[in-house]
């Protein structure tokens, strides 16, 4: 599964960063004026659909646009920790069993940030590549593994912290209506509680991934 990750991982940075290579090439043989570039709606918010080594997650996002160039945003989500120690496989049922796995690990934090666009004028506005960070408050929910997955959370366990991202991604598409995107991004936590343990005896204080989400949303 991780290999297929990281496969898929490599795909998509060249995906992202192939355009970058013809930026100088679309100003040769351009004898007319250029066009104006097109003005989107200020607003836009959606959903995320998140892919990590860790599991799956989904988020949601708020975006204000400042000028041409930034834009303000807040987003919140909910994803799957896993440690890096965890393997997992199947009973003869078909139930997942992780050896050594003392909880399952939930991540929601809420990120407060700016966003800045990238090749504005050198590229068409169909792509819409951009550079992102933000920081703010971080939660975990902790449930014991050996407890039903629903079950469990009446034995839920919150610590808190800190954390923020970096990442890097584009909006695809000329409609003014429907957002469309996908984007990378580094996430680290910093727990000022005790941590959380996802496997037996093994605290963990800070926690980081790498994530590939998919945004769908509405502009206004």
């Amino acid at each position: 599964q991780r290999v297929v990750y990281n496969k898929v991982k490599r795909i998509i940075i060249i995906l992202f960063l192939l355009p970058t290579f013809f930026v100088s090439a679309q100003k040769i043989g351009e004898m007319a004026p250029e066009k104006p570039p097109a003005v989107f709606p200020p607003y836009a918010w959606g959903v995320d659909l998140m892919f990590s080594d860790g599991g799956f997650g989904i988020g949601t996002f708020f975006r204000r646009s400042i000028n041409t160039k930034f834009a303000g945003f807040v987003d919140f989500s909910f994803t799957e920790s896993k440690n890096s120690r965890e393997f997992e496989y199947y009973d003869y049922w078909g139930r997942p069993i992780s050896v050594g796995k003392e909880n399952r690990v939930f991540l929601l934090p809420l990120t407060f940030g700016l966003q800045y666009r990238l090749f504005e004028k050198e590229l068409s506005d169909n792509l819409r590549p951009y550079l992102n960070a933000g920081v703010g408050p971080s939660f975990a929910i902790s449930t014991p593994y050996n407890v039903e997955f629903f079950n469990s959370f009446k034995y839920a366990k919150f610590q808190y912290g800190f954390g923020g991202y970096i990442g890097f991604g584009a909006d695809f598409g000329l409609s003014k209506t429907n957002l469309i995107g996908l984007s990378l991004k580094y996430q680290y936590t910093k727990f000022v509680t005790d941590g959380v343990e996802h496997m037996k005896g093994q605290i963990k204080t800070e926690i980081s991934a790498f994530y590939i989400a998919i945004k769908v949303g509405l502009m206004f």
